[in-house]
């Protein structure tokens, strides 16, 4: 790994650092080192650290904001990419909106909401960024990204940069193609909007908001919903029916104020947030023979 850093650093892409706690960088607060940790300043420094860590031929994962992501206490091997300033530029063009893949989705959400432009009200109460919203096809409220995006822009680990269409990025319900088929980075989107009425937009978008703060347990550091929906059912109404709300593994908890989350209630590990989602899978099974799949990526090391 060390000539690996060597070249990173000497490259000036950035920061760069080695061993670097992921709990730092993740909304449930837990996880372990990365091997390497890369913040590029801009897409030429992404691509150039791509370049370098594909010449070496080491493993690498990209992160955002770090919320829907759990990290094993034994970290990350190889490199993690975080996107975020230098990325997170924003050009409106009329109803057509560019924007970088390290902007926050709840500041496009409110900055675009001002401007009149209809069609990102749902993501009022999202966090993350939108590289990992188009990434997972964040959505809530009967919307989600696939509705809005236009063309997405992804650097592949072979360094070519490709606009991939709507329909090339291969949108289903909380997941995509870089997901599915062909691993990347979304660097930036365009999104196509409507014009609309300003202050019907705003109040659209604080309703959500209020509704996610009302409902969700945002007091605490928390991944998201863990589950995804087994529809017709739901995950949240399974496992409180359950008598699930409330119980605890070590410092990870199910929020007694919406069963689909996990808070981490007090220096939580990872393993004990993992621990819960087996007892949680184990349970729903048991009671309705009902396989529920994690919505929360799990990445890391096995112990």
């Amino acid at each position: 790994m060390k000539p690996l850093v060597a070249e990173l650093l000497e490259a000036n892409i950035g920061k760069v650092k080695e061993q670097e706690p992921l709990a730092n960088h993740t909304t449930m607060k837990v996880g372990g080192p990365a091997d390497i940790f890369v913040e590029p300043d801009s897409i030429e420094s992404l691509k150039k650290a791509m370049e370098i860590i594909q010449k070496h031929q080491v493993s690498w994962r990209a992160i955002g904001r770090g919320s829907n992501l759990l990290v094993s206490d034994e970290g990350i091997e190889g490199v993690v990419i975080k996107l975020g300033e230098g990325l997170d530029e924003l050009k409106v063009e009329g109803e057509e909106v560019t924007v970088g893949g390290g902007y926050s989705l709840i500041r496009l959400a409110t900055v675009i909401s001002k401007q009149g432009l209809s069609g990102l009200e749902f993501a009022g109460g999202i966090p993350g960024s939108v590289g990992g919203a188009v990434y997972m096809n964040a959505g809530a409220h009967g919307s989600d990204m696939s509705r809005i995006v236009k063309k997405a822009q992804i650097l592949f680990p072979d360094g070519t940069i490709e606009w991939l269409t709507n329909e090339q990025m291969e949108f289903a319900y909380r997941t995509s193609i870089l997901q599915t088929k062909r691993p990347g980075i979304c660097l930036a989107a365009i999104l196509q909007l409507k014009q609309g009425n300003r202050e019907e937009i705003v109040a659209r978008m604080q309703k959500n908001k209020d509704y996610r703060r009302e409902t969700q347990p945002w007091n605490y550091p928390c991944a998201g919903s863990i589950f995804r929906n087994p529809l017709p059912h739901y995950a949240g109404r399974l496992i409180e029916e359950a008598g699930l709300k409330g119980y605890a593994i070590g410092g990870a908890k199910i929020s007694e104020q919406h069963a689909n989350f996990i808070v981490n209630v007090g220096n939580a590990k990872a393993q004990d947030v993992l621990d819960l989602i087996d007892y949680v899978k184990k349970t729903i099974k048991q009671l309705h023979g009902i396989d529920l799949q994690t919505e929360v990526e799990i990445v890391g090391r096995k112990s």
